[in-house]
């Protein structure tokens, strides 16, 4: 299974942190937040890696170079100026990314999880991993029951930006900037998207708080 890293994104959030430095390479104890991921699912088996690239996707592609440092091959999905989103930057991204499932991982996002296990969630087009609901989206993305994202009635929770998608979600759509939301909520009546609750570690590092916090603590995965 190949592993899709999203890196494209300003970070704006961060502040002066990402004026001169794309967020993925901002550092938890002296090693950049994409890097973690690349050491974290390598030991779990992951070894072909693709990665887009916008603001500042230079320096991306300089640290990283073509993943051989680690022993794994990276790819690149260069966006250019501007950035596609999610969706759009998955979508430019699929002819590297062959006809199976693959797995996504926001790059910026710190998660203990269990990677192996996501290669058997294969029997419906969409897999998500969930976490409880943070301070800072207390309304929740989706909605989870017996297993599968459900339009109502379920409990709320939130999307942790790792998940399982097939080639096929993205067929529907024709190129530019897109949310991957949409296309997630788009397979819910037809049962396509099955979920998981994740309850140990995760932080979404969205801000030079929360980048602060993980420093603090020493969270390793």
């Amino acid at each position: 299974m190949k592993v899709m890293i999203l890196a494209a994104g300003r970070g704006q959030r961060m502040r002066e942190l990402t004026k001169n430095c794309p967020k993925p390479l901002l550092k938890i104890n002296g090693q950049s937040l994409i890097e973690h991921h690349i050491h974290a699912l390598k030991k779990q088996g992951f070894n072909e890696f693709v990665i887009n690239v916008a603001y500042l996707g230079e320096q991306i592609k300089q640290v990283l170079g073509d993943g051989k440092q680690w022993g794994v091959s990276i790819a690149y999905s260069d966006e250019g100026d501007t950035a596609l989103e999610t969706g759009g930057g998955i979508f430019k991204a699929l002819p590297l990314l062959g006809e199976n499932h693959f797995l996504v991982v926001n790059a910026d996002v710190w998660i203990d999880f269990p990677y192996a296990s996501l290669r058997k969630e294969t029997a419906k087009k969409i897999h998500l991993v969930l976490v409880n609901n943070p301070a800072h989206n207390l309304a929740g993305d989706f909605q989870l029951e017996d297993g599968q994202l459900v339009e109502q009635g379920g409990e709320s929770l939130t999307y942790s930006g790792v998940g399982v998608f097939h080639p096929s979600v993205f067929s529907a759509e024709c190129g530019g900037v897109f949310p991957l939301a949409p296309l997630i909520r788009r397979q819910i009546p037809c049962a396509e998207v099955t979920a998981q609750l994740h309850n140990s570690v995760w932080v979404d590092v969205g801000t030079p708080e929360r980048l602060a916090f993980l420093e603090s603590q020493m969270i390793t995965q």
